[in-house]
């Protein structure tokens, strides 16, 4: 049994395991496991579980926050046809991979053709997808948000976000948001950001940070928000704000303060 405060990430945690008993024993846990396919034995596929995260609670705060600031604007079109959905980490299935994002977001959409769909099989994906990395390397993180999610335009925006500590400390004092969209600039066939920055106390050198609210944002067009919506359902444009902005400054503030006594 690993003791996780002494491994490094990521972590292989088993191997020849099924995707079925992945997706059975990862929902009795809290953590970001990944499963990736390794080779077929009596025509059944095994592969390797990998653990990328463990939760913690700035980690945990995060993720609530942009969620709730997310959902806070799309209140709106509760009880709508247009109503916006908060899907969580549900569990996705694509190209010899399980994986679970963060956080999920997605209207209506119509089914997709099997076996293409988030579960493998028909369902539609989801249009944002939230990633927040603490332990997970950036360049893993980057990956999986260009090559899985927004692969094939699975999904049409990617909002990841690392969370860096200092030593010991479980409060991070740099934070830094990437923003990935599917309707992005590629330099050298690789995608890149729409916008990033850097929103915790400090930055990569260490020197303070001090912004205001609306410096520090990612803004989701309805268009992206609505990508492939079901044709009957019109996109509520005089209803919600178009983009739909979620401001930094509140993801830091509720992160610090959720470690005050």
């Amino acid at each position: 049994m690993a003791e996780w405060e002494k491994v490094k990430f990521p972590y292989v945690l088993a191997k020849n395991v099924t995707i079925d008993k992945y997706e059975e024993r990862s929902e009795q846990v809290h953590r970001s496991w990944e499963w990736s396919a390794k080779f077929k034995k009596n025509e059944i596929i095994l592969g390797e579980v990998t653990v990328y995260e463990l939760a913690t609670q700035a980690h945990d705060v995060c993720i609530g926050e942009i969620s709730y600031l997310m959902m806070k604007q799309c209140s709106p079109v509760d009880g709508t046809d247009a109503e916006i959905y908060n899907l969580g980490s549900t569990w996705t299935r694509a190209d010899g991979f399980c994986k679970e994002p963060d956080g999920s977001f997605r209207p209506r959409k119509p089914a997709v053709v099997s076996p293409n769909g988030s579960d493998g099989l028909n369902a539609a994906w989801p249009n944002i997808i939230l990633e927040v990395a603490s332990f997970e390397p950036v360049s893993h993180a980057k990956n999986r948000a260009r090559n899985y999610w927004l692969h094939g335009n699975r999904v049409h925006d990617v909002i990841m976000i690392k969370l860096y500590y200092d030593g010991e400390t479980p409060v991070p004092s740099r934070m830094k948001a990437w923003h990935y969209c599917a309707s992005g600039t590629y330099v050298r066939q690789k995608l890149k950001p729409k916008n990033k920055f850097e929103f915790g106390t400090h930055d990569a050198k260490g020197d303070p940070l001090n912004y205001e609210k609306g410096t520090c944002v990612i803004k989701i067009p309805l268009d992206c928000l609505y990508h492939d919506v079901k044709p009957s359902i019109q996109v509520p444009r005089s209803t919600l704000p178009d983009p739909i902005i979620l401001d930094f400054f509140y993801v830091r503030e509720t992160i610090l303060d959720s470690f005050k006594s």
